[in-house]
């Protein structure tokens, strides 16, 4: 798992990261809307780099931001930046949200997350990679709070979580005025119960557009529909 991953037009390194490369971040990466060609991304909790790197990919937005807190992944991530062809583009800062978001006066048209998962009291040995996983490093309020002090007022968040955090999540991004405009759900393969959903926040209310997604149909047979979204990154797809 330590080996670097290798993109269609970028490699991430990953020995340092507590979080390794997985499907959420490239779900979010690939599906995260860029309709309205932002001037301005942030990546809150970047990891390895892996979705602000796709983003950067996919999009001409001038300044990428990235914010990380835990040490190993920052110089990761600022290393991931430095060796890819949008270098120019990316910066990553090293603080918490709650920092970051006190001390810049930018808002950023578009903003993505895949934050920390798991808020069941269950914790491993390895504080690095609980830090990267439970919701209680960034607790779904704090990372509500500070996107709609961050967003523009035209801009759109997306976010990767659990489905069983749904409606939690809809509801506490209500109290900031962030609406859902778009939902993605997504299952493994056809039979399994969804999984995750990927939604799109902004501060205008409009009727939700909700679409399926299907990983695979049976092990690594992946449906259409996962290979168009993900098939400029993979190099098998």
């Amino acid at each position: 798992m330590n080996k670097p991953f290798k993109f269609k037009q970028f490699t991430i390194n990953q020995d340092r990261c507590a979080m390794k490369i997985g499907t959420d971040s490239v779900l979010l990466g690939a599906w995260c809307s860029l309709k309205n060609n932002p001037f301005s991304v942030l990546d809150i909790g970047a990891g390895t780099g892996v979705i602000s790197l796709m983003l950067a990919q996919r999009s001409n937005a001038e300044l990428i931001d990235a914010i990380e807190i835990d040490d190993n992944a920052y110089e990761q991530c600022v290393d991931n930046f430095e060796a890819s062809p949008w270098g120019d583009r990316l910066f990553c800062y090293h603080a918490s949200l709650e920092a970051f978001t006190e001390e810049i006066e930018d808002k950023y048209d578009v903003i993505v997350s895949n934050p920390p998962f798991y808020s069941e009291d269950y914790k491993t040995e390895k504080k690095a990679r609980d830090l990267a996983r439970f919701t209680d490093a960034m607790p779904f309020e704090h990372l509500v709070d500070s996107v709609s002090k961050l967003l523009s007022e035209h801009g759109t968040f997306s976010v990767i979580i659990p489905f069983k955090e749904e409606s939690k999540l809809i509801e506490l991004a209500s109290r900031a005025h962030l609406f859902p405009n778009n939902l993605l759900h997504v299952k493994g393969h056809p039979n399994s119960e969804i999984k995750r959903s990927l939604i799109e926040f902004s501060f205008r209310e409009s009727a939700i557009k909700t679409d399926a997604l299907i990983i695979e149909t049976e092990r690594h047979q992946y449906t259409k529909e996962y290979i168009n979204l993900t098939k400029d990154f993979y190099i098998k797809m």
